[in-house]
Formats: structure tokens, sequence, C-alpha cells
């Protein structure tokens, strides 16, 4: 008897290692400004500007055992780019740039996940910026993850990426250094099955 029931606990435990594990979905930390898309651009090369993307929102999954599942999402409100001056950020809205009159958010969509054996990742999808879609790819690095103060659970990625403005029909000519545009993103989220207690976050 005892011997048939080891074995059946055995049985049990081997289908459920079998079973199949499922992605956790994250809210991206906007809300408590642990997420930031900044961006750096030659000006005429002769220095850097830099600036930032103050409101956007979105969502990934991921799994640690089965990472090329891993899918993310994001919607950037365009007209809040902020290069710490006013004039230029009204100069950046207008139709000679990102024209946000006309096209006010830009969206991102993985379309695939590719873990290197360095510990490193390729995101790769589409990006949707002025009205023009094109592929792009993200070099990922994983920050960490694990639970926080207030029974949360966190996951943490930065990621890097650049591409030529005029491949989004942005073509204000302002010299050969300044036609490219690098991303940088520090991506913190929110495991969406979390039961945090209310708490003052930091």
């Amino acid at each position: 008897m005892q011997h048939k029931i080891i074995s059946g606990l055995l049985a049990a435990g081997l289908c459920l290692a079998t079973l199949p594990t499922q992605a956790a979905d994250y809210t991206i930390d906007t809300k408590d400004a642990h997420a930031f898309i900044q961006f750096k651009i030659s000006h005429l090369g002769y220095s850097w500007l830099l600036g930032r993307f103050n409101h956007f929102s979105g969502s990934f999954s991921y799994d640690e055992n089965n990472p090329a599942a891993a899918k993310v999402r994001v919607e950037i409100d365009v007209s809040s780019i902020d290069s710490n001056h006013a004039e230029r950020d009204k100069h950046l809205r207008s139709k000679k740039f990102l024209d946000v009159a006309n096209y006010p958010k830009a969206e991102f969509v993985s379309t695939s996940f590719q873990e290197l054996a360095d510990g490193t990742a390729k995101l790769h999808g589409n990006l949707s910026l002025h009205g023009v879609t094109q592929p792009v790819t993200i070099d990922v690095t994983q920050i960490g993850s694990g639970t926080d103060p207030w029974g949360g659970y966190r996951r943490g990625f930065e990621g890097h990426t650049r591409f030529a403005l005029a491949d989004f029909g942005i073509d204000y000519n302002l010299g050969p250094a300044s036609k490219e545009v690098e991303l940088y993103l520090g991506i913190e989220g929110i495991r969406s099955d979390n039961k945090s207690r209310p708490r003052q976050r930091r």
C-alpha cells in the first residue's frame, strides 16, 4: 500500500513538472516614474541633445523558462517630448519634426525576442512613428527581478536602439551627424497578479 502511495505521488510530481509554465504579465510602472524613454541626437555634429518622453504606457509578458515567448507593447504620447527647453520643444512638436498635431502617438509592438548566450537579448518589433511603421531591433539587458518591499513582484530591463529619422519621414536637415537618433529605455514592470497592500512608493 505504501509503495502505491509513493508511486502515485511520484507520478503526480512528474506530471506537474512537465506542465507548461505560464508567462507572467507586467504593467510598466510609469505611474511612479520607474520607467524612462530617453533620446540622444547629435546637434550639428558639435554637441549632444538629450531629452525624454514624459508620458507613455505599456506592458510586457515574460517567462523565465521560455524567454522567446516574451511580448512587449508600448504607446508613447509624442507631444510629451521634453528636451529641457520650451522653445525647442515647440519646434520638435511642429510639422518640421514630429508633427504631433497629425501624429500624436507612437507605438512599439514586439514581434520576437531572441535571448543570446551572454545573457543579453535582441527584441525585434515594429515602431510606428510620424505615420510610418518600420521594424527596429532593441538590444536588451535584464537588470533583475524579485519581490518589492510592499508585497509585489517586479522585473526590470534596459534597452538601446538607434534609427534614421528619414526612415520615419522626418527629413529636416541638421547635417549628416544628426541623421540618426539613439533611444535608451529603462523599463520596470509590476507583475499583474500582485496583491500588494496600499503603500507610499518611492
